[in-house]
């Protein structure tokens, strides 16, 4: 049987620990190394053949290293490797830059149960999206019908700003924010 082979991108101890040990209790998968930092594993990727990359988004400080090294495999062509990306973090933006530059899923550590599933599905291209990242990515999906300034208004509302409010902020009347409110509801109706 042909293994899956892993290469574990986490700067934790903690978890790399955990995770290397659930990783060595499967029979279809293969760690095939374990690193932890940017250099180490771009270096790694140019010497051993790994199908999945777990990622983990920070590996110094709040960098965003996982994200960075992403974005240099895309830019360079430099692996054939699915990103799976695996974090304590989940704000919307570090999920959408995340899939832009190429990871196919996205997990956060509390789900990390999550992570053998997430491994076999990317290795035989059926990655679900995970319910950490899912509902985000939907919401982005129909809010990308949005002008620039719908999008705007949109994101003051629902920051809990009132019309009032969003009219002093972006300078405009209260019955230009009224309508295009109501642009934004008529377009996120569908």
């Amino acid at each position: 049987m042909e293994k899956i082979r892993v290469l574990l991108v986490e700067d934790d101890e903690y978890w790399k620990n955990n995770i290397s040990d659930d990783l060595g209790k499967e029979d279809d998968i293969s760690l095939a190394g374990v690193v932890s930092t940017k250099e180490d594993a771009l270096s790694a990727l140019q010497s051993i053949e790994v199908d999945i990359i777990l990622m983990d988004i920070n590996l110094t400080a709040n960098n965003l290293d996982g994200i960075e090294i992403a974005r240099e495999l895309k830019r360079t062509g430099g692996s054939s490797s699915k990103i799976i990306m695996l974090t304590s973090l989940h704000q919307k933006e570090i999920v959408m830059q995340s899939f832009k530059q190429g990871a196919v899923n996205f997990i956060t550590k509390s789900s990390y149960q999550d992570i053998i599933r997430a491994i076999r599905e990317a290795y035989y291209n059926r990655s679900a999206i995970h319910p950490d990242a899912a509902e985000m990515l939907r919401t982005e999906i129909i809010l990308s019908d949005l002008t620039p300034m719908e999008r705007e208004i949109y994101d003051l509302k629902q920051q809990g700003y009132n019309k009032t409010q969003i009219s002093e902020l972006l300078y405009k009347s209260v019955n230009t924010i009224k309508s295009q409110l109501r642009s934004i509801r008529d377009k996120l109706r569908g």
